[in-house]
């Protein structure tokens, strides 16, 4: 959730800002974006400003998505800025619901951890890991950080391996492996007085958050635009000079999936794709001003779709659904090199 941008490189506030405004235009995209304001607000050193967003969110009439998830990023930021007994009484809070996402179970559990509660961090990441991973034949992404967490504090705290922690040395894809980079020695080494020792180690870390970090430089992926195929047909239907942009549906979904390969084989990073409606679209295009049937529009409407929070990256991970929406697996329906 939180920027990985260096507060060098970004004026924060500014950002926080311009992400509230873009809330207020597109109200159905503002959790998203209100949640991004607050985590640049929190980098800037703002945390009462930060605090007062995810009050904001969770005071809405509207139904949030992610209500576990503002409370958990709510608690995490309270304890940091001294507000402890607050931040622990939603931390069990949010444990006691028992929810269904990922995300939640993450957050308070590193921020359990990172003020060396690592016992109870360590339970909680197992609360999570056996709720949301019990007979479950091969963990979704979005889980995977559950499982390494849970990985570095049993580290920390010098327990033996058990099959969860097993499970997550297999999904770790970083030539450096999980109990090296979890190594207790390596946090120990950042304390010594070896400047040595502190150089191997801070090289060490910057190889292994190079890339994402590259990944992470932009404010919002470079997507590409899909359209259902029931959406295409209305498109087309009512804007008779997006036909030759979109000679059929299937073409449509392959253009989609060779462009983003071109992209990736050009070294661009952070790629996605938003996907589209008809009803946004006409909104997009009276708010600029413009035609629906230009062609010149559509990469805009994209650009904006981005913006708001919208884009899913590409590729999906390792046994994610397709993005076309077929309900295949991606690397059984558009995945598939040898198709």
């Amino acid at each position: 959730m939180r920027p990985d941008t260096p507060a060098e490189n970004v004026d924060h506030p500014a950002e926080a800002a311009r992400l509230e405004r873009t809330a207020a235009r597109y109200p159905e995209d503002a959790e998203a974006l209100l949640l991004q304001a607050a985590a640049h607000l929190e980098l800037a050193g703002d945390r009462p400003a930060a605090t007062a967003l995810y009050d904001r969110l969770l005071s809405s009439p509207d139904t949030l998505e992610t209500p576990h998830l503002v409370r958990a990023l709510k608690a995490s930021n309270l304890w940091e800025y001294g507000h402890e007994a607050e931040a622990r009484a939603i931390i069990d809070g949010v444990r006691a619901a028992s929810p269904r996402d990922p995300a939640p179970w993450v957050i308070v559990a590193e921020s359990l951890e990172s003020h060396d509660e690592l016992e109870a961090a360590q339970e909680t990441f197992t609360e999570g890991v056996s709720l949301l991973l019990t007979d479950v034949p091969e963990p979704p992404y979005s889980t995977h950080p559950l499982l390494f967490g849970r990985h570095r504090v049993r580290r920390m705290l010098g327990v033996s391996h058990d099959e969860w922690d097993t499970l997550a040395d297999s999904l770790h894809s970083s030539s450096v492996s999980l109990d090296e980079l979890h190594d207790p020695k390596r946090v120990w080494s950042l304390g010594s007085d070896n400047p040595a020792e502190l150089e191997a180690e801070i090289s060490r870390l910057r190889a292994e958050l190079g890339a994402f970090r590259e990944a992470l430089s932009r404010p919002f992926p470079v997507a590409v635009l899909h359209w259902p195929e029931g959406e295409l047909a209305e498109l087309v239907g009512s804007y008779a000079s997006l036909a030759e942009e979109y000679p059929s549906h299937e073409e449509h979904l392959a253009t989609i999936e060779g462009s983003l390969r071109e992209l990736a084989a050009s070294g661009t990073p952070n790629l996605g794709i938003v996907t589209g409606t008809v009803p946004s679209y006409e909104a997009f295009a009276a708010s600029e001003g413009a035609s629906p049937g230009d062609v010149d529009l559509l990469p805009q409407y994209a650009t904006t779709l981005a913006a708001r929070g919208r884009a899913v990256v590409w590729p999906p991970q390792r046994g994610a659904s397709c993005w076309c929406g077929s309900g295949d697996s991606y690397a059984s329906c558009h995945g598939d090199l040898g198709a």
